[in-house]
């Protein structure tokens, strides 16, 4: 005779404190540790309880399993509730928001660990940080054109600050950044190899995050996009979207003519929208007013026909083959595009800007 105990399921987010140390494990590694809304709720209630606590002098942020940090929000959800017409995806992206924000001011050292894959809400959880570790697996991305949605979870303001035009490069295109391309984008600081990482964690619960980091940073091996910037600013330095397809097939660089490619292949509203919001995020004076917008973009994303159709055709159906709508660049005008960015009224995202007490570094 066999007897079955059902053990109670680990939590999707781990949190103990260890030494100096807050540690917080996302963990459903079978999903790359997807962001759901009751993580984002998680995370925050640790970083309310650590933030007054004098034991506490450090948060490190990593990911179960081998796959990476966090593959984004999780995009099946947000399908699922957009095909139903529902409202949940709101409430999630309020919070999460909001859990972007309040990491960037967060008056304690924030070590994110950005091992393997870190996308879309990945990059929210991560790149606010205040110390962004990224190894030999690093995969750093805002992927969202892919599905008709525009970078969000702080994504905008990060890549409208990334040198040149390597952040509207990244961010039309979903491209995917090594170590040494994320800490040129400024979406890292430190490189350390994986194989440290274990280490790295328990210096972290002895010693001050900064002077950890340092025992264990190293020069990352090269990236690609330092040789590419040449082409990358001449082309994504035009005004639209469709002059920047135009510059990256004309510009006699094979790269190039694969990138103009790729863009095509795009959600064209989405690829309008983002143009915009990433030179829009240029002239904004804080994370919290780039939230505001993102928020905007999302909701309007979240009603129009791209979303279900590129979750469906990237990660339900799988076939690769989305059918935008509108199909074509020149389907979308200025108009349409105007109106995702239009003001949500009473629906609008609040975020208070209020300065950390510290600088976050120590």
């Amino acid at each position: 005779m066999s007897v079955t105990t059902d053990l109670p399921a680990e939590p999707d987010v781990l949190v103990h404190t260890e030494g100096r140390a807050g540690i917080l494990t996302l963990n459903r590694p079978q999903a790359i540790n997807a962001l759901t809304h009751a993580m984002a709720r998680r995370i925050d209630d640790a970083l309310t309880a650590w933030e007054d606590d004098p034991a506490v002098a450090t948060v490190v942020v990593r990911g179960a399993g081998k796959r990476g940090l966090c593959a984004g929000g999780d995009i099946r959800a947000i399908h699922a509730d957009a095909r139903a017409g529902g409202t949940a995806s709101f409430a999630f992206w309020r919070d999460e928001y909001r859990l972007n924000a309040r990491i960037a001011r967060y008056p304690k050292p924030y070590v994110a660990l950005m091992d393997g894959i870190v996308m879309g809400g990945g990059v929210g959880l991560s790149g606010h940080g205040s110390v962004r570790v990224v190894t030999e697996r690093s995969r750093v991305a805002m992927p969202e054109t892919g599905i008709g949605l525009v970078p969000d979870v702080g994504g905008t303001w990060l890549l409208g600050r990334a040198p040149g035009e390597l952040g509207t490069h990244l961010a039309l295109t979903g491209a995917q950044a090594g170590a040494a391309d994320a800490i040129l984008a400024g979406l890292a600081d430190h490189y350390v190899p994986s194989a440290e990482l274990p280490a790295l964690t328990a210096e972290l619960t002895r010693r001050p995050a900064a002077e950890a980091v340092a025992r264990f940073a190293r020069p990352a091996p090269p990236g690609e996009l330092a040789a590419r910037r040449e082409w990358i600013d001449a082309c994504y330095s035009g005004d639209t979207v469709e002059e920047i397809v135009q510059r990256l097939t004309d510009s006699g660089t094979p790269e190039a003519k694969e990138t103009a490619t790729v863009l095509l292949g795009r959600s064209p509203m989405a690829l309008k929208a983002t143009l915009a919001a990433v030179r829009g995020a240029r002239r904004l004076d804080s994370l919290e007013a780039a939230l505001t917008i993102e928020f905007r973009l999302s909701c309007a994303a979240f009603a129009a026909p791209d979303l279900v159709e590129g979750i469906r055709a990237q990660v339900v159906d799988k076939d690769r083959a989305p059918r935008w709508s509108p199909p074509t660049l020149a389907g979308v005008t200025d108009e349409d595009v105007a109106r995702w960015f239009a003001p949500l009224g009473d629906r609008e995202l609040e975020l208070r800007l209020s300065p950390p007490d510290g600088d976050g570094k120590g």
